[in-house]
């Protein structure tokens, strides 16, 4: 799957749940052999309007905390040592304090670690590493950013990050697609878009023999005309997506007569 991430941003803040059901719509094609999602270096570091909102009315809340205006009625529990706060800012602060510290001290020991030293180090504090990065994601907040590709990564997303020149995202991805076909690595491809320039690229691989799969909001776009199929990039958010399943039985029927058609031979 090749999702080209400035034609198609996600809908949701964040964008893990989007990435998740896009993984589960493409894996109804068969096995997912990669994730590849492609943006400029704007998009990664741009905070979303939504995302301020939410900051802001963090802060807001934080504040009105400390003066005793509104009490939680659940205590703030850190997901690290298990302790309760009554207000998220001495959260926030025993977490800077305390698993930070601790957090970078780990990754400077492997840092400066070589060889069977390093590998026993990462083994020793992956655990404890991967807790802290679970709680950090709800606790701490991003310096640039929202933590998009961690968001992403977390899914299993490859993410590659191209200039912000105009059309760099599109040649990068062009040219994944072409070493895809190339290497035969893959039998089906999808692509998250409406852009009309992968027009060309998808009749590249139809004429290679591969099934093609189109995810996008354009009902009657170039790029669903020249694919297998296509599916509104709306239905997918909503989980309504379901035809995907009737579309590879199609296609297995398909691929069976051809196997069964008999040419005259004179």
């Amino acid at each position: 799957m090749l999702w080209d991430f400035d034609n198609k941003p996600p809908n949701s803040f964040p964008p893990f749940e989007d990435a998740v059901k896009l993984k589960t719509i493409t894996s109804s094609f068969g096995v997912v052999r990669s994730m590849v999602v492609y943006a400029n270096q704007y998009l990664f570091s741009h905070i979303p309007k939504v995302v301020w909102k939410q900051r802001r009315e963090r802060k807001l809340l934080n504040q009105l905390e400390n003066k005793g205006a509104i009490k939680s009625i659940e205590p703030y529990i850190c997901k690290v040592c298990g302790r309760r706060f009554y207000t998220n800012e001495k959260l926030v602060n025993q977490f800077k304090q305390i698993h930070e510290r601790k957090h970078q001290k780990r990754l400077n020991q492997i840092k400066s670690a070589r060889g069977s030293r390093r590998v026993k180090l990462v083994g020793k504090y992956l655990m404890k590493m991967e807790k802290y990065k679970n709680a950090a994601r709800d606790v701490l907040i991003s310096k640039i950013g929202y933590d998009l590709v961690d968001e992403l990564k977390r899914t299993g997303f490859w993410v590659g990050t191209v200039s912000n020149r105009p059309q760099a995202v599109d040649v990068a991805l062009r040219d994944h697609m072409v070493d895809v076909m190339d290497r035969r690595k893959a039998e089906c491809l999808v692509l998250v878009s409406d852009d009309s320039d992968f027009v060309g690229i998808l009749k590249e691989a139809k004429l290679r023999c591969l099934k093609t799969v189109v995810v996008g909001d354009a009902d009657d776009g170039a790029l669903k005309r020249v694919t297998d199929a296509g599916f509104s990039w709306t239905e997918i958010l909503m989980g309504k997506a379901k035809e995907a399943v009737f579309v590879v039985g199609k296609w297995k029927d398909r691929d069976i007569l051809k196997r069964l058609e008999w040419t005259y031979d004179p």
